[in-house]
């Protein structure tokens, strides 16, 4: 089973919308729907594991964090990114899963 994480980005959203706006008007089913958000969860974790290759730096404060079921949590305030330009933020989440993990229990 991929992370859900990615359901709550704008593409995401657009997607689960679209989906519930073809349910609502009986073109596709409610099963289908399910499986295609299962299968966009997938192809997500892959193309982001995979393809992307960039880094970056941050410093900040750490406000809270927490590591539940196998996810870390955390807020930060004041924090700079840096990738060759500087970017200053107020506040900032990050949720951090271990996508090798997650990867090698689908492979089973």
């Amino acid at each position: 089973m991929s992370y859900q994480l990615y359901r709550n980005t704008t593409l995401g959203n657009c997607l689960q919308e679209t989906l519930d706006e073809l349910v609502s008007q009986q073109q596709i089913t409610p099963q289908l729907a399910l499986q295609t958000l299962l299968v966009f969860d997938k192809a997500i974790n892959n193309a982001l594991a995979q393809q992307v290759r960039n880094k970056i730096s941050f410093k900040g404060n750490l406000k809270t964090y927490r590591f539940c079921d196998n996810v870390w949590s955390f807020v930060l305030d004041d924090v700079e990114f840096r990738d060759g330009t500087e970017l200053k933020v107020d506040k900032v989440k990050i949720v951090a899963c271990d996508g090798k993990a997650n990867s090698s229990t689908e492979a089973r």
